[in-house]
């Protein structure tokens, strides 16, 4: 089964750091400037590109990941987000064809081929001319089946190297080129340990957002990329459903959300409303207390750029640690994790933080766990059955460096979790894990907290703050 025609296009690149979130983004700010209306995704988990995306756009920007994502879901997906837009504007992810193993499975090119969406390549130009050609000629023959549409150059030195590279390619690999960008002045997308700096916290986003724009503008075939995009037949595939609201009753969900914790997926939010859930968002770093809730939702973030500030935030951090040890529901990830733990290690200084764990949380020069995560929950907490199969990501530069105490929930059978095959450290109420799930890819978790919330989850009993093995 078919449903009607949405144009779409996928930026790709040939390898990371090639300029293809530079392009999207620029791309999506010049077609909002030109009244298009957009629907912004980005291919696999990240959260950062995908939320500048968004802000670009003017429109939540969305991830589809086919490893966390049945087909149904993703068609679903960018059918819900695509009524009444224009284009739907998707994102890669590393090099076009790379994958989770060496046939490239959950690829940027395995998604276009699954939604029916040409690609643009973006190619960096640097120090390179005919070469090019061989590149993306290369990428045409490896699979004959994905439609690349055309080329974007980045970073060209002179004219005569695009004029070269442009002839290169017209001749050797039949593929147009729609733009050619040089160097620009300056770091518009600035970048640290886990990718762009959040455009929740660069303090000139909008200015940014701009200049990127207008570098697309005088670099960039903009109608021509749109062109491309509008010639999609009929998306392929059969969407699943939008979930129904669930329990008429709402529980108040409290949101941990600022600079420092901003890794949200626009769907967890959505799912946990469609379940019955009014959410209210707290900063950390501003509040002083917490207003009425029946469960938290501590998500990620960058917790240990701001050490100094939450630390200082005594108020708060007293606030939530009552609450919790009051039986308050909660779900934590990654940053959430290092927020609640009992104290956070940064560059050999050491900031209190809620306690509401028993460990202490080390940040670290390189990562501790990224990729892909499975693990299957296997003991009691209260928001999951034993035996729920759950699927996620992990991208942490961070450590539990002191492990007092705790039950872990999660068995882990691919990923780096906690340590030890474990993860899901399961304090009385608290499931505090470094996977993010997706509530697309995991469906029941909107609904086990909002149940948890409601005094009707899945149960644990109150556990002592240490065991005799430590973490297990």
């Amino acid at each position: 089964m078919a449903w009607p025609s949405l144009p779409r296009i996928v930026v790709a690149g040939l390898a990371g750091d090639t300029g293809k979130t530079l392009v999207t983004v620029g791309l999506a700010r010049a077609l909002v400037r030109r009244d298009r209306r957009i629907a912004p995704f980005k291919n696999g988990p990240d959260f950062i590109d995908a939320a500048w995306l968004g802000a670009a756009a003017r429109a939540p920007g969305r991830n589809l990941d086919t490893y966390l994502m049945s087909p149904a879901t993703i068609a679903g997906s960018m059918q819900r987000a695509g009524l009444g837009v224009d284009l739907a504007l998707v994102e890669g992810k590393r090099g076009l064809f790379d994958g989770a193993d060496a046939q490239g499975s959950h690829s940027t090119a395995q998604l276009a081929k699954l939604i029916g969406a040409p690609v643009v390549l973006v190619v960096n130009a640097a120090k390179v001319t005919r070469t090019v050609a061989a590149l993306v000629l290369g990428c045409r023959a490896l699979d004959p089946e994905l439609e690349i549409a055309g080329v974007i150059l980045n970073r060209v030195g002179t004219a005569r190297q695009e004029r070269l590279i442009r002839q290169a390619l017209a001749a050797h690999a039949g593929v147009p080129v729609l733009g050619a960008i040089p160097p620009l002045e300056g770091q518009p997308l600035p970048s640290r340990h886990l990718g762009l700096v959040c455009a929740a916290e660069h303090p000139e986003r909008d200015v940014a957002l701009e200049a990127l724009a207008d570098a697309i503008e005088r670099h960039v075939d903009v109608e021509a990329v749109c062109a491309i995009a509008s010639d999609t037949p009929d998306m392929p595939g059969t969407a699943a459903p939008r979930p129904a609201r669930g329990d008429c009753r709402f529980a108040r969900i409290g949101v941990l959300r600022d600079a420092a914790f901003s890794f949200y997926y626009p769907e967890n939010l959505e799912a946990l409303e469609a379940a019955g859930a009014e959410l209210v968002e707290i900063s950390p770093l501003a509040d002083r207390e917490i207003p009425a809730i029946d469960a938290l939702y501590a998500g990620g973030g960058f917790p240990e750029e701001h050490a100094g500030a939450l630390a200082a935030n005594e108020p708060l951090r007293h606030a939530l640690a009552a609450a919790i040890e009051g039986g308050l529901p909660t779900w934590a990830e990654c940053g959430g994790l290092m927020y609640l733990a009992r104290a956070l290690v940064r560059d050999g200084r050491e900031y209190p933080m809620v306690g509401a764990l028993p460990i202490v949380v080390e940040h670290t020069p390189r990562p501790q766990g990224h990729g892909y995560v499975a693990a299957t929950v296997d003991r009691a907490n209260p928001f999951f059955p034993v035996g729920t199969r759950l699927l996620g990501h992990e991208f942490h530069y961070s450590r539990v460096a002191d492990p007092a105490g705790g039950e872990t929930a999660f068995a882990v059978e691919r990923g780096a979790g906690l340590g030890r095959g474990r993860d899901g450290l399961a304090v009385g109420n608290v499931v505090a894990t470094y996977m993010h799930l997706h509530a697309l890819g995991t469906p029941a978790w909107a609904g086990g907290l909002v149940q948890a919330a409601l005094g009707r989850g899945f149960g644990a009993p109150e556990r002592a703050a240490a065991s005799a093995g430590g973490m297990r």
